[in-house]
């Protein structure tokens, strides 16, 4: 059996009772560590304190691992349990339902254990979930590559009055360009967007386009560490946000529509400056 199990948002207690009765019936133990990350990052001692709760063995799984060697952690759930951790709800991500499709084609039975995830935590600062459009991703932007297809979706959702949420980007065991040519893998340091380098990202881009999608006084949310004991939130335009401070990451950016009265008044708690009077 293969477990996909989500882990929630914030550190090694938000797993679930039925997640972690899962988790304590499993051979092998691996955790996903490249979508997103709980309160502790990757460090050794958070992986510590997993083991000692979960009472298994953790093999962090990056991107390579999942990628290249999936077939060997599903041959190892056909003939034992294994369980695949994932920061959030297991179907947060994409990539997560290749692993699905590929374990059922081999014929190996597969149990989701659901959480909560930034796609629902969101709804803490006030806007309501169904009024959400389509979500975007906002990569890094480096001196040759700086795409902008998340543009044209903001777009339809504000053409729309709906809101949208950025998700931001996270590079974790990233391979530099200069090893990829030599063959030989060498990795960038772990980088984490945050909301003032998104909102730069997103006015450049927005200057280039030109078409008046959203501009420094459109109303957004920030938010960071949802999940956590610490989390932060605020509410303000753009030019507001890019001067506030947020703090360690994961961050995470709402792009705000047109809202009701009801989601007015919840918002209005969380923001900065002349619009909270």
């Amino acid at each position: 059996m293969l477990y996909i199990i989500g882990l929630g948002l914030g550190d090694e207690k938000d797993i679930t009772l039925r997640g972690l009765e899962a988790v304590k019936s499993c051979e092998k133990v691996y955790m996903e560590a490249y979508t997103s990350l709980l309160s502790f990052g990757l460090s050794s001692d958070g992986i510590s304190t997993l083991e000692k709760l979960y009472g298994r063995p953790i093999i962090l799984a990056d991107r390579e691992t999942v990628e290249e060697k999936a077939d060997d952690i599903l041959s190892d759930a056909r003939r034992s349990n294994v369980a695949f951790l994932v920061v959030g709800d297991p179907f947060g991500a994409t990539t997560h339902t290749d692993l699905v499709v590929r374990a059922k084609k081999l014929g190996v039975d597969v149990k989701i254990v659901y959480n909560a995830s930034v796609m629902n935590a969101v709804g803490v600062c006030g806007l309501q979930l169904y009024r959400y459009g389509e979500t975007v991703s906002i990569p890094f932007f480096t001196e040759t590559w700086r795409p902008d297809s998340f543009y044209d979706k903001i777009k339809r959702n504000r053409d729309l009055g709906l809101h949208t949420l950025c998700l931001l980007d996270i590079r974790v065991k990233e391979p530099t360009l200069e090893s990829l040519c030599r063959g030989k893998k060498q990795y960038e340091p772990p980088r984490y967007m945050t909301i003032k380098i998104a909102i730069e990202q997103l006015l450049e881009v927005e200057q280039t386009r030109g078409l008046s999608v959203y501009n420094e006084d459109t109303k957004c949310v920030g938010f960071a560490r949802l999940g956590s004991e610490d989390q932060t939130v605020i509410a303000g335009t753009m030019k507001q946000l890019l001067t506030s401070e947020f703090g360690l990451p994961l961050h995470c950016l709402v792009i705000v529509g047109e809202t009701h009265p009801v989601e007015e008044e919840m918002l209005i708690s969380y923001t900065i400056g002349e619009d909270a009077k």
